[in-house]
């Protein structure tokens, strides 16, 4: 006797059913991930070297055009340390959502064919760009040493809160770009604009303190401001942080995430007809 198998759309945000899937589609999860990391250093001369090789650069020249021409204070961080942890940091969001929104339009084949739970594929996208923030932490600590730089050692229990907040907001807008790109496909050709000038209205290559009016406020409106200036502070022992800046880029996180989850779930009925 042959058994059916029914499949109903998510109702909700999210619901326990669709754990319960996600769970059991795991082992394709992991597959995903290791696509992803294959696909990007196939027939690279440097392969895992390029996540150092970039940020690293950038940071150089930050430091020459902003650190000593511009002069851009940086508090009681050199320069060079403290843009680099706002670009790995900055590095870990744009990497994710660019992953992310282009994923289900590149799996499009797969997705006309058979059944998996769509929302693996950005995830599996996102957690490649985390394996990259991971591997990128490395000069982060040998710029600590460099510069004779003792850390908070707070700093071990807030990397894990850099990476969930990061995730739920990375994950929440690329849920929704995912899904937009699937219909609109303006969408992969305007989001990296966006991105670039993100960069600009993330504190990255500034600090906070240094705008008074009421730009501070729209900044602190951006899940990553509050993860940045952050990190900067406890990278010195004894130097306090805004523990309301903090919780305000964490409930911004998650309401984008629920926001770009509901949106998925919403339209991912649709993807095997037009994608």
């Amino acid at each position: 006797m042959q058994t059916k198998t029914i499949i109903r759309p998510t109702k909700g945000v999210f619901s326990f059913d669709q754990i319960k899937e996600l769970w059991e589609y795991r082992e394709l999860f992991y597959i995903f991930v290791w696509k992803n990391i294959k696909v990007r250093y196939k027939q690279t001369i440097l392969g895992i070297f390029w996540v150092l090789f970039q940020p690293l650069v950038t940071v150089t020249i930050f430091s020459i055009f902003f650190g000593k021409i511009a002069k851009i204070p940086s508090g009681d961080l050199p320069y060079p340390l403290f843009s680099y942890i706002g670009l790995i940091v900055w590095n870990f969001f744009s990497g994710s959502l660019l992953n992310a929104s282009n994923s289900i339009v590149n799996m499009g084949g797969m997705i006309q064919k058979i059944y998996f739970p769509r929302i693996i594929i950005p995830l599996s996208a996102i957690l490649t760009s985390a394996i990259d923030f991971v591997i990128s932490l490395i000069p982060y600590i040998i710029l600590m040493i460099y510069y004779h730089i003792q850390p908070s050692p707070f700093i071990i229990i807030y990397l894990p809160i850099v990476f969930l907040i990061v995730f739920l907001s990375a994950s929440g807008l690329g849920f929704f770009a995912a899904s937009l790109n699937v219909r609109y496909r303006d969408v992969s050709y305007l989001l990296p604009f966006f991105v670039q000038i993100g960069l600009f209205l993330t504190p990255v290559i500034y600090s906070l303190d240094i705008i008074y009016d009421y730009r501070k406020w729209f900044l602190i409106l951006n899940p990553l401001t509050g993860i940045i200036e952050t990190f900067r502070h406890l990278s010195v022992m004894g130097t306090r942080f805004d523990i309301w800046l903090l919780t305000s880029s964490f409930i911004i996180s998650i309401i984008i995430f629920l926001i770009g989850l509901y949106y998925f779930n919403k339209t991912e009925r649709t993807f095997a007809d037009i994608v």
